[in-house]
This record gives structure tokens, C-alpha cells and sequence, in this order.
């Protein structure tokens, strides 16, 4: 193949897109002025959950089915993916909050207090029942992103940081809004805990009002905890009360993260269109990715997918929206 695509945008949006085409036998450059993946893209700072029958408790419908390809490609691609599933529980005082999950999503099923000691037994005698969604899994992101960047790389395709020009294929996130007026940042925070005794196996969401936090196991004890959700352009460290109420959160889950050490506090800014759902967008030479919102590694496989089938077969993706700005069912 004589051409070479040009990715601009070393995320997990941009090293999805180079690995899908390199896949496929394409010859990629992948540029990103900032280098390999670090603190500076919002990437760095996600959850990885691969848990799409959950997200549809608020996502649209797309992004429950375009999710479910993600275990399995992120598998291929060289990650390491944890099958253990999804749990999600609520306090006493918020037992309504998860009867109503349960209604707005499918494929999990009702544990009674038993059956939720026997899966997670750190858990044993503070929850009376959860949902267990069994088909889904989780990654650690930091290293999902490494092995996209070394799998690459081992291909000869490094990342470059110099300037690029001519077409493009444009995954920079939140920086693309001087072509997309239309993107917003959603901010959201993190925390990152060092808990050895306390023995998790899968991602648990604990529902709430007004604060739900999910918490991941990233393994040797530590646990991501995330994550808030602010309609905020601010970027910046993580505030005070956000940061409180996330601590809160885990320490109603299990008292013993009272005594956890708090190993890192960060935040960033997620982009976004206004209806949350993804774009491919065409514009002269320039194909944009972008709009992945909350929902980064769950959907990046699938968008990866369709950018390679427009490039490469000309077909065109569901999301892609250059006509009037809206999602387009293939």
C-alpha cells in the first residue's frame, strides 16, 4: 500500500486508530508533540472499565453495542484484560438506587448476601444484595497504553513529535476544538489508593444520589476511585470537595480504606459533543475522531474499527455526521 495515514494524536483514540491500521497492513506515522502518553492526555486518567451493559444505565444505545468489542480487541492488541465482570451495589439508605439500575440495563444478574461474600468476600456482611454483571471486564490504562506504544513501535511506527502536515487523521481530543466548536471538556477526578488489605477482584460501582464512585483494582492493592463528572472548562487539580467526597464514598463502601494511603490526585478534562456520543467527522483532507467522553477505552476499538473500514473500503461509519452534525445509523 503506497499511502501512509498520518495520525495526529498519540491517546488512546490515536494509538487505537494506528493500531487498527497497522493491523490491517497499512503504513502509519503517528504524531504527538507531547511524545508517548503520560500525564498531559486524559487517557492517563481513566478508569478502564470495559463495561458497557453498565454504562447503559445513562449512555444511548450505540454505546452499549459499539462497546462490546472492546474486551476482545484490547485482548489482541496486547493488553491485559481482567474477565472478572462488573459488581454494583448500594448502601441501605439507597436500595431504590439500585433497583432502578437494574431496570435500565441487562445482563447481570441479583446476588443475595451470600452469593455477593462468595464473590468478593472483602465485601461479606455490609451489602445485602448486588448486581453482578459477569461478561464484562477491566484494564489497568497506563499499561494498556504502554503496549499499544511498544507493540507499535516494535513495528517501526515510534511517535513522532515534530509537526504534521498534509491529511490527517486528527485524534487529539480536547485540542481539536479550533476545528470542533462544538466539543466541550466534562471534567472529572481521580484517585489513586494503596490499600493492601483490602482484596478486590473486579471494578465495583456503589450507586448514590448525588456522589457514585466506582473503584478499580489495579492490583498489589491499589485502586483507582473515581470519578466525578463536572460540566467545567477548568482545568487544574483536583479540588478539596470533590477529592472528600470521593474519600467519603470509599469509606462507605469499606471502613477500612480509612486507613488506605492516597497515592495520587488528578484530574483532566474529557471531551465531548453536546449529546455525548462520538464523531467521525470529515473535513477537506482532515478526518477528526473525537467525542469519546467518559467512555475512552470502551469505545476507541470500535471507532479504531470504522475509521480503518472508511480509510481503507470506503465505508462509511455510523458516526460519522458531516452532513448536519448529528449521529448517523449505518
Amino acid at each position: 500500500m503506497s499511502r501512509t495515514f498520518t495520525i495526529l494524536g498519540a491517546g488512546v483514540a490515536g494509538l487505537a486508530v494506528a493500531t487498527e491500521l497497522t493491523r490491517r497492513g497499512a503504513a502509519v506515522r503517528l504524531i504527538d508533540p507531547a511524545g508517548r502518553p503520560g500525564r498531559h492526555c486524559c487517557s492517563w486518567w481513566a478508569g478502564g472499565m470495559l463495561a458497557p451493559f453498565c454504562e447503559g444505565e445513562t449512555a444511548e444505545e450505540p454505546v452499549v453495542r459499539l462497546g462490546r468489542e472492546a474486551a476482545g480487541w484490547w485482548q489482541a492488541a496486547g493488553a491485559e484484560v481482567t474477565h472478572q465482570g462488573s459488581l454494583v451495589l448500594a448502601l441501605g439508605r439507597d436500595r431504590a438506587e439500585l433497583d432502578r439500575f437494574a431496570r435500565r440495563t441487562s445482563h447481570h444478574r441479583m446476588l443475595d448476601a451470600a452469593a455477593l461474600a462468595e464473590a468478593e468476600p472483602a465485601l461479606a456482611g455490609r451489602f445485602d444484595r448486588a448486581l453482578l454483571f459477569p461478561t464484562e471486564a477491566h484494564i489497568a490504562p497506563r499499561k494498556a497504553l504502554a503496549a499499544l506504544a511498544d507493540r507499535l513501535e516494535a513495528q517501526g511506527v515510534g511517535i513522532e513529535t515534530a509537526p504534521a502536515t498534509g491529511p490527517v487523521i486528527d485524534c487529539r481530543g480536547l485540542a481539536a476544538r479550533d476545528r470542533l466548536p462544538d466539543l466541550r471538556g466534562v471534567r472529572g477526578e481521580m484517585v489513586l489508593l494503596r490499600a493492601p488489605g483490602i482484596e478486590l477482584t473486579r471494578p465495583v460501582r456503589m450507586l448514590h444520589p448525588r456522589h457514585p464512585i466506582y473503584l478499580v483494582p489495579r492490583g498489589d492493592g491499589t485502586y483507582m476511585l473515581g470519578a466525578t463528572q463536572i460540566e467545567t472548562e477548568h482545568r487544574g487539580a483536583a479540588t478539596l470537595r470533590s477529592v472528600v467526597e470521593l474519600l467519603n464514598a470509599a469509606y462507605a463502601l469499606d471502613p477500612a480504606f480509612a486507613e488506605a494511603g492516597v497515592i495520587q490526585v488528578g484530574a483532566d478534562l474529557r471531551p465531548a459533543f453536546p449529546d455525548n456520543l462520538p464523531r467521525i467527522r470529515r473535513q477537506g483532507d482532515r478526518i477528526l475522531v473525537n467525542g469519546l467522553f467518559r467512555h475512552g477505552f470502551l469505545l476507541a476499538p470500535a471507532m479504531a474499527r470504522m475509521v480503518a473500514e472508511l480509510v481503507l473500503d470506503g465505508r462509511k461509519p455510523e458516526v460519522m455526521d458531516e452532513d448536519h452534525g448529528e449521529w448517523h445509523a449505518a
